[in-house]
């Protein structure tokens, strides 16, 4: 495989910084501590630094964003998680929601603190010229002093794709920041990224992956760019802005510590008891979606509303939400024994759509279908929630966290959010064994796209009842046997979903899913086997397909070479059942139902080699290994669009210590 020079400077750059670190005197990462916040309230929680070698290189396999996942193949392209219990609910501009594993968000955001300022610097390439994929990341942390934070990140993602017209990149940035300091604390960053997704429509025959001889005149190879595609002048843009603020003020006292013989003042500590919170989140979200094939346009989509000539649209949404909220302080005194606070929100949410005359454009072409819905170009909603939340964050025993929301005003008047966890931990063979528990009550209108909606393919115009959703279920984890169990069951009743011609539908009756998962670990000396099984049952596959059984595993040996490299060498692969695989569609860039090809059956698995020297951490691997040897030729997980053949990747990652 011919290797650009762009790759050759990378293995160099790898080598120097791997031989420099040698030379460095040994010394700690940077960062002394990480967290997230929860929304939105800017609760603080510890987060993982990312600074572990095992398992590095997995991360950039478009399918392994889940051991399930449905995916349009290539990475940094659409997906979506088969695992039911994995999956959020559909957002307010369900654009974004095929995405969202690339894009960043309240819930993936980290703030650090860094006695020495931190510079994570990464890159991830693979595939040839024709199909290279690339990953570039940079991340900087440093402290001002012991309160103030700031810091800064950039992603960038492009990848040809293996397959013709299926070209991906998505640019991210973000800056942020934090004081967290006796009586104030601020939490903030903005996020920005930048998407374009070329449309292929899928392969226009399955055979050129299953059985390319059929198609090929006995020809048995094919070269993956080679296959014909049904769109080849497609593509979506993607793009989005993210300004997030919380504020909190504290109100206490001062507690001082007196010396014991001249009780005279040692020092004092001041303890919160009252704080004051505002957060501020400000969203702004465009799609853009065009075909220049005015002939693909009309003979892929069953529908044209607004035009003949090709498709070219936009659709704006804008958020802005502003909570403010009094809470008790844990742990101010030994009665004290949780957090207690109330809030209030409101939100404005402003949406743009493709026209503002579909009269006037309908009548440009009158061989368009007819249109029955007229959505308002422009349209503006304004709710007020009222919340309270009661958490234990601090305890060896017992922790728990609730969460609750009703809309008193707005579009989404009588909608109920309720969220709680609870967690119990105990001593058991000198380990300790946790016990959680988890749960939802859900009563809420369904997001206003879903609703109303005009684009030249697909158009709506739903009354859709309010969403109830009930899930309860409990976690089991043994640290010494390597052993966690989750089980969870959910009831759903008048779920919204894309149905088989791709506009949503609702389905009045219930649905039952029960989801069980066993994440069961091994280890022996150098060898470990780590396997991650999930059972899952919908009541009604047709409304709500998924997969029964999907199984992750990976076997490895781990061991260190003159105590500076460390080595992890193995062998991973996913496998889940036959199922009716979501379809996907590229004017919403949505997956919906389909009842005529079944994915599944097949295992995906990888060779690789990580290590860490020093601050280096690298990887090299060679992805889908087992392709043409055994585990079957059928290798879609959406129908129409197969995955990844077989690639050779490799990757750097360093974390530099200014």
């Amino acid at each position: 495989m011919r290797i650009p020079a762009a790759k050759y400077l990378f293995l160099a750059l790898s080598l120097c910084v791997a031989l420099s670190s040698l030379a460095k005197k040994k010394q700690a990462i940077a960062p002394s501590y990480s967290w997230s916040i929860s929304d939105p309230l800017g609760l603080r929680y510890p987060a993982v630094i990312d600074t572990a070698y095992e398992n590095y290189g997995l991360r950039f396999i478009p399918s392994l964003r889940s051991k399930a996942w449905s995916t349009t193949g290539n990475y940094g392209a659409q997906g979506q998680d088969m695992i039911f219990f994995n999956r959020p609910a559909t957002s307010d501009f369900f654009f974004e929601d095929g995405l969202a594993t690339w894009l960043p968000s309240v819930a993936t955001q980290r703030f650090f603190n860094t006695r020495i300022p931190m510079t994570v610097l990464g890159h991830a390439t693979g595939g040839n010229k024709y199909s290279n994929q690339d990953c570039t990341q940079v991340l900087f942390s440093g402290n001002v002093d012991k309160r103030i934070e700031v810091g800064g990140a950039v992603d960038y993602i492009y990848s040809k794709g293996s397959y013709d017209y299926q070209a991906a990149k998505n640019f991210r940035w973000s800056a942020f920041g934090s004081y967290i300091g006796d009586r104030y604390e601020m939490q903030a960053f903005i996020n920005s990224y930048s998407s374009s997704n070329k449309e292929s429509g899928g392969i226009t025959n399955d055979l050129y992956i299953i059985d390319p001889a059929q198609v090929q005149g006995g020809e048995s190879k094919v070269d993956p760019k080679d296959i014909p595609t049904r769109l080849t002048e497609a593509q979506n843009n993607l793009n989005g802005t993210e300004f997030y603020m919380n504020h909190r003020y504290k109100v206490g006292f001062y507690r001082y510590e007196r010396d014991s013989v001249t009780d005279t003042i040692k020092g004092k500590t001041y303890v919160p008891v009252t704080s004051f919170i505002w957060t501020l989140d400000y969203k702004h979200n465009k799609h853009k979606f065009i075909n220049a094939s005015a002939t693909q346009d009309t003979a892929y989509f069953d529908h044209t509303y607004l035009g003949y000539g090709g498709t070219r649209e936009n659709q704006l949404y804008t958020k802005l939400r502003n909570t403010v909220g009094i809470s008790m302080l844990e742990g101010f005194n030994k009665y004290a024994k949780f957090g207690f606070a109330v809030y209030a929100t409101h939100e404005l949410r402003r949406y743009t759509q493709v026209t503002d005359s579909v009269t006037g454009r309908v009548a440009a072409w009158p061989t368009a279908d007819s249109l029955t819905v007229a959505c308002p170009h422009k349209h503006t909603e304004s709710d007020f929630t009222i919340g309270g939340q009661l958490t234990k964050q601090h305890g060896s025993i017992l922790t728990y966290g609730a969460t609750a929301e009703f809309g008193i005003a707005g579009p989404h008047v009588g909608d109920i959010d309720v969220t709680g966890d609870v967690a119990t931990r105990f001593r058991l063979l000198k380990d300790t064994v946790t016990i959680k528990g988890y749960g939802y009550f859900k009563n809420k209108k369904a997001p206003y796209l879903l609703e109303h909606f005009v684009s030249n393919h697909f158009a709506w115009d739903n009354n859709f009842d309010k969403i109830t959703r009930l899930r309860l279920g409990g976690v089991l984890d043994v640290p010494f046997s390597g052993s966690n169990v989750d089980v969870g069951y959910e009831t759903l009743k008048n779920y919204v979903y894309f149905g088989s011609d791709g506009t949503p539908a609702q389905c009045g009756s219930p649905i039952h899913v029960l989801n069980a998962t066993l994440k069961q670990n091994f280890a022996f000396k150098a060898l470990h086997w780590e396997n991650d099984l999930t059972f899952q049952t919908s009541s009604n596959s047709q409304v709500l397909p998924l997969p029964k059984f999907s199984v992750y595993s990976n076997v490895y040996v781990k061991f260190t070479i003159a105590r500076v490299l460390h080595c992890q060498l193995g062998v991973d692969g996913n496998y889940y059942t036959r199922y009716y695989a979501p379809a996907y569609n590229p004017a919403t860039m949505t997956f919906h139902n389909q009842n005529e090809v079944k994915c599944g059956n097949f295992a995906f698995m990888n060779a690789y080699a990580n290590f860490r020297m020093k601050q280096a951490r690298f990887f090299v691997m060679y992805s889908h290994v087992n392709k043409g040897i055994f585990g079957g030729n059928n290798y879609f997980n959406t129908p129409h669009y197969p995955l990844n053949p077989g690639r050779f990747q490799l990757g750097v990652i360093v974390d530099f210590i200014n």
